[in-house]
C-alpha cells in the first residue's frame, strides 16, 4: 500500500520537504512512499484533510499552523508539551482506519544539533527575534543549554508569548546588544523572494564576538546574515537544522 507524507501550511511556495524527502525516497531505494504539499488555507481543513486519504502516515506543520494545530490532536509528545508548538505529526490508524493523531516537535532536535558546534563561552544569553511557533522551539533549547533568552517583537502587548524577559525592536540599543551575543531569528524575514528584507535591528553595533543565527535557509547567505557578516559576526543559516529535524521526522513516522 502507498505510503503518502505531507507538508501543511499556508501559503506553501517551494518547499524544502517535498524536494529533500523525494530525493531521498530516490537515493536510498525507498519504495511506495510520496511526499507532497497540503496548502490549507485553515487549520479546520486537517480533520478532512485526514479522512479524504487514508494512505497518509506523517506530516510536516509550517508556519502559520505550529499552535493552532494542537487542538486537532489526540496526543502530545513530552518535549511538544513543554514548547506549546508542533512541526511534526505522526498518523496511525486501528483496525477500523481510524486516526489518531499525534504530535511532536523535531525543530528543537534540529536546531540543537546543528547551533552545538557553534557555541562559545561569551554566548550566554540570546536574542530570539520573532514570537511564533518556531521562536518558542529555539527558547526550549537554549534554556536546556543554559542560555538565558529574551523574545523580540513589535509590539509587547499584541505579543504572542507574554513574558517579562521580552524586548520591542525599538528598545534595541548597544547596551544590550553587549549583552547577547547570540542573536537568533525565527521570523520568515528575507525568505526567498523577499530577499532584501530583514529583522530592523541595530546592526551597526555587532561585533565579531556575536554569533547570528537565521531558521531562514533560502537563500543561504539572507540579509540579516549579511549585514551580520560585515561587523565581523559569525554566521549560520538553517540549513542543517531544516535537515536534522526532517530525519527526525521519518524517525518518528516509523517507515517500514
Amino acid at each position: 500500500m502507498k505510503k503518502t507524507y505531507g507538508l501543511i501550511g499556508y501559503p506553501l511556495g517551494h518547499s524544502f520537504s517535498q524536494k529533500y524527502f523525494t530525493e531521498k525516497f530516490e537515493k536510498e531505494n525507498i519504495s511506495g512512499c510520496e511526499f507532497n504539499l497540503y496548502p490549507i488555507s485553515t487549520i479546520d481543513e486537517l480533520p478532512s484533510l485526514i479522512s479524504s486519504d487514508q494512505s497518509i502516515k506523517g506530516l510536516s506543520v509550517t508556519i502559520p499552523y505550529k499552535e493552532s494545530v494542537i487542538p486537532f490532536l489526540d496526543e502530545l509528545d513530552e518535549t511538544a508539551k513543554k514548547i506549546g508548538a508542533v512541526n511534526c505529526i505522526k498518523v496511525s490508524r486501528d483496525e477500523y482506519q481510524v486516526a489518531r493523531l499525534t504530535g511532536y516537535n523535531t525543530d528543537a532536535f534540529g536546531f540543537r544539533q546543528s547551533i552545538k558546534p557553534f557555541l562559545e563561552t561569551q554566548h550566554e544569553r540570546a536574542l530570539i527575534l520573532g514570537t511564533g511557533g518556531a521562536s518558542k522551539a529555539v527558547a526550549y533549547v537554549l534554556k536546556e543549554i543554559g542560555l538565558d533568552c529574551y523574545f523580540v517583537t513589535r509590539n509587547k502587548k499584541n505579543s504572542k508569548i507574554q513574558s517579562p524577559n521580552i524586548f520591542e525592536y525599538s528598545e534595541l540599543n548597544e547596551y544590550i546588544f553587549n549583552a547577547f551575543k547570540l542573536i537568533v531569528n525565527t521570523t520568515p524575514l528575507g525568505t526567498f523572494p523577499d530577499i532584501n528584507s530583514a529583522p530592523e535591528i541595530p546592526y551597526q553595533y555587532l561585533s565579531p564576538s556575536h554569533l547570528l543565527y537565521d531558521l531562514v535557509y533560502n537563500p543561504a547567505e539572507t540579509e540579516f546574515l549579511k549585514r551580520g557578516k560585515l561587523q565581523g559576526a559569525a554566521t549560520v543559516n538553517g540549513l542543517s537544522m531544516l535537515q536534522q529535524q526532517a530525519e527526525e521526522a521519518w524517525r518518528i513516522w516509523g517507515y517500514e
